[in-house]
C-alpha cells in the first residue's frame, strides 16, 4: 500500500501516521493573533517586524476610535496616541465605539478620564445602553449621568446636558 497525500495537513507519513504540518490557513491565523491579539510571534516571522506592524495595527485603530470618540481623544490631547495604543495591546479590537467606550469607562475608574471625556461617555450612556460584552443598544427609559459642571439627561435617544 502506497501513501496518497491528504492535501492541506501534508499527507500521510509512508508508515501509516499523520504527518502534523501548519497549514497557509492556520499560520495566517497565528500571524493575525500576533497582530491584533497580543498572542506570540509564529515560528519563522522576525519578531521586530511583526512587532512593527503590530504597533502600527494600533496607531491606525487608535484614529479610528479617535474619530468615534472625538471628544475623549481631544481631553487626552498629544497623550491619546500613547495612552489609547497601551491600552489596546493584547486587546483585539470590538470595533471603535466599543473600544472607546471601553477604554473611556476603564480611565473613569482610575480616575484619569478628563472632564471632556467624562462628558461625551455621559451622553453615550444616557442614550445607550452598554454592559461590555454585547453591541450597544438603545435606551428606553429616561437616564441621568453627572458630569462636570451637571447632568445630562438621555431622553427618546437624544443626550440634554442640564446646568453650568
Amino acid at each position: 500500500m502506497t501513501a496518497e497525500p491528504t492535501g492541506r495537513s501534508g499527507g500521510i507519513h509512508p508508515r501509516g501516521g499523520q504527518v502534523t504540518k501548519p497549514t497557509l490557513a492556520s499560520r495566517q491565523a497565528a500571524l493575525v493573533a500576533a497582530l491584533v491579539a497580543g498572542a506570540p510571534v509564529p515560528t519563522g516571522f522576525d519578531e521586530r517586524l511583526v512587532g512593527v506592524a503590530e504597533l502600527a495595527l494600533r496607531r491606525k485603530r487608535a484614529g479610528q476610535v479617535a474619530a468615534a470618540w472625538p471628544h475623549l481623544a481631544a481631553s487626552l490631547g498629544d497623550r491619546w496616541t500613547d495612552r489609547f495604543t497601551r491600552w489596546a495591546r493584547g486587546r483585539p479590537t470590538r470595533g471603535a465605539l466599543r473600544d472607546g467606550w471601553d477604554l473611556a469607562r476603564e480611565l473613569e475608574l482610575l480616575g484619569e478620564l478628563p472632564p471632556l471625556g467624562r462628558t461625551e461617555l455621559a451622553r453615550r450612556e444616557v442614550t445607550a445602553r452598554y454592559e461590555g460584552r454585547t453591541t450597544p443598544r438603545p435606551r428606553r427609559w429616561p437616564a441621568l449621568r453627572v458630569v462636570p459642571g451637571g447632568v445630562v439627561l438621555g431622553l427618546f435617544g437624544r443626550a440634554y446636558p442640564l446646568g453650568g
